[in-house]
């Protein structure tokens, strides 16, 4: 059986509703109770109400997954929901600013056949957490369908398979959305079996590594489970044995992986003095003079450089940016600490940084968990109390900031195929995938042929 298959999607009946615009949300766990509150007032059919539906006035527990199910009946009842008549492949486009210049980043989007983790040619490379799959799976169990995608990467070093799926859709017509970041989606429905019939071939033994969503492709396993649990094996072109997932080749000229740095609370208040003397000889250490306004020099700075052993360092206590390159002392010293990693693993910049750097070097081992920002904009407004700060619940003030690199792609791909996870936000994927562009029902008796 193919790795890839099309689906009938349930989709919204924009005749019926209007803008697409004003349908669609972001992933669930990137959006905020602000923003929650803004999707609702958007559009009484927004798909906020299905992913992410708040507890309401009287609720005792489980009461926001009935009620997402509840939209689902409703809207389907309507007509505000359609399902397609045949299985289909979507390619999908973002269009989006980043440093200057217009990105197009092409995907298209797919059911693939669910293998747990470790036993098969799926790989995550992050950790899942069980109070996240726990919640997905009463959403998955109330409303019997996939509501979001997993973000899937595949290795396609000539793009053959997006610029076949592309071809199909010349002068098609795409359905369009920009979000609430201004990014623009468009979604193109395949319907040519011959180059259905091709994309699944060329997938079929593709490996995939997942990117984003890790506790929903693990839900879904996990609501197969459920199922066989329940009414037995099922049956081969059962739909729970498939999860909607949106696929990037990683030769793909969009794709575009943003760091994530990190601000920290209950730590000492170093010095950059202090810093350099921990840091020792595991690391060639220099200050760069210009106080917290310096953040933008260093990142520019390691950036340019594309090293992951580069890491910026802010020392509140004296308001000095230290930057620090690993040397072969600390290699010698991570193999020592983390002897149970590969190589790859520990050359990552957040590797060093959390079990070298911050854990043992700087003693601050077992502190609060990181607040997490993408921009060092945001990072030097945190630093200064201003703005949203990100993640953080805490009004406290933070006692040490650092920038990192991004992992690239070739180490997702390394580090997933020694069945290692990275550390927690290793990967920030821009931009999110939209929720709300399709919905791939699980229940026995739909569209479910056509699979190549």
């Amino acid at each position: 059986m193919p790795q890839t298959a099309p689906f009938a999607a349930l989709r919204y009946n924009l005749d019926h509703v209007g803008s697409l615009s004003d349908l669609i949300a972001p992933p669930y766990d990137v959006i905020d109770p602000e923003l929650q509150d803004q999707l609702y007032k958007r559009h009484p059919a927004n798909v906020i109400r299905i992913i992410l539906n708040r507890v309401e006035p009287g609720d005792q527990g489980d009461e926001r997954y009935g009620r997402a199910a509840k939209f689902v009946e409703q809207w389907k009842s309507e007509g505000v929901l359609v399902r397609e008549e045949r299985p289909d492949y979507y390619v999908y486009h973002q269009q989006f600013e980043h440093d200057g210049q217009t990105i197009n980043l092409r995907v298209f989007m797919a059911r693939v056949r669910l293998h747990p983790f470790g036993q098969g040619n799926i790989y995550p490379h992050e950790e899942t957490h069980p109070k996240a799959k726990v919640d997905r799976l009463k959403l998955t169990t109330a409303t019997r369908q996939n509501n979001s995608q997993i973000f899937g990467l595949y290795p396609d070093p000539a793009n053959e398979v997006i610029s076949l799926l592309d071809k199909a859709c010349n002068g098609i017509e795409p359905l369009e959305a920009t979000d609430h970041l201004g990014v623009r989606h468009l979604l193109w429905p395949v319907t040519d079996e011959a180059v259905i019939n091709q994309v699944s071939e060329l997938m079929r033994d593709k490996p995939m590594f997942v990117a984003d969503g890790h506790h929903r492709y693990e839900t879904a396993c996990n609501y197969k489970a459920q199922l066989e649990q329940e009414q037995g094996p099922l049956g081969e072109n059962h739909p729970a044995n498939f999860v909607m997932t949106m696929l990037v080749g990683m030769s793909d000229p969009g794709m575009i992986v943003l760091p994530t740095h990190r601000l920290l609370r209950g730590t000492p208040r170093f010095s950059s003095s202090e810093i350099i003397e921990r840091l020792g000889k595991a690391f060639e250490c220099k200050v760069v003079p210009g106080g917290l306004d310096a953040a933008g020099s260093v990142w520019e700075e390691m950036e340019s450089a594309d090293d992951q052993n580069l890491i910026g360092l802010y020392a509140t206590q004296d308001d000095q940016w230290v930057l620090a390159r690993a040397t072969s002392d600390a290699q010698a010293k991570m193999m020592s600490l983390a002897a149970e990693q590969s190589d790859d693993w520990r050359a990552l910049g957040v590797s060093l940084l959390h079990r070298l750097v911050i854990d043992d070097l700087l003693g601050c081992s077992g502190h609060p968990k990181p607040t997490y920002v993408h921009d060092v904009a945001e990072l030097v407004e945190g630093i200064r109390g201003e703005g949203s700060q990100a993640e953080s619940d805490s009004d406290e003030p933070y006692t040490l900031a650092a920038l990192v690199m991004p992992a690239k792609l070739g180490h997702v791909e390394a580090i997933s195929l020694h069945k290692e996870r990275m550390p927690a936000k290793s990967t920030y994927f821009y931009p999110k995938l939209l929720s709300g562009l399709t919905f791939n029902p699980l229940e026995e008796g739909g569209r479910e042929k056509g699979e190549g």
